[in-house]
């Protein structure tokens, strides 16, 4: 079991690209430079979706373009297209409970309020896919009174940006593990990276 499938979180158009919500998008853009292929539009999955050939194997790319809220749409309707299970699902998102920089890997589990989650979840009938944490911190942690849905759809401060880009790169570093079905190895280097 390998992952074929890598999905970005994130909402769509301009005036999102830059919030701290977005950090799946960002992270599969850079995977996507990385792999030498474009996202293109595909209207049958209501995405920005491209075909990579990583650590040897096809693996999907995905962004669904749905509003976060309604990414299981795109992912429900991309993985039954090609037969793909959840166990080999890699859903990419913002994490409020992670501090800005670190990043964490876990398959399963509840989606803990994320309504994108939520509807990945329903979409693919199971809670069985990988999650990679993208840590933005929290409005409360970080000492501010702002609401976490003004929080999460805003632009992370300078020194925030820098220590989220660090957490995808050093993520980046275990995606053909990841594709190559080595899970334990790639969680093992992404929880010890600084």
């Amino acid at each position: 079991m390998s992952i074929r499938l890598i999905v970005g979180l994130g909402n769509p158009g301009p005036e999102y690209e830059q919030t701290r919500h977005n950090a799946g998008f960002w992270l599969v853009d850079n995977l996507a430079r990385k792999a030498g292929v474009s996202l293109a539009r595909e209207a049958r999955f209501q995405a920005l979706a491209a075909r990579a050939k990583l650590a040897g194997g096809e693996v999907w790319l995905l962004q669904p373009q749905t509003f976060m809220n309604r990414s299981g749409q795109s992912v429900g309707a991309l993985a039954r297209f090609f037969k793909i299970t959840p166990e080999e699902v890699l859903v990419v998102h913002d994490e409020l409970d992670l501090p800005a920089g670190a990043a964490k890997l876990k398959k399963g589990g509840s989606a803990a309020g994320h309504n994108g989650l939520k509807d990945i979840t329903a979409a693919l009938g199971s809670q069985d896919y990988w999650r990679l944490r993208l840590g933005i911190g929290h409005p409360r942690e970080l000492g501010l009174q702002q609401a976490v849905v003004d929080f999460v759809l805003h632009r992370p401060r300078k020194d925030e940006m820098a220590d989220i880009e660090r957490a995808i790169d050093n993520s980046l570093g275990v995606i053909p593990l990841l594709c190559e079905g080595k899970f334990e190895a790639a969680m093992m280097q992404l929880h010890s990276a600084r």
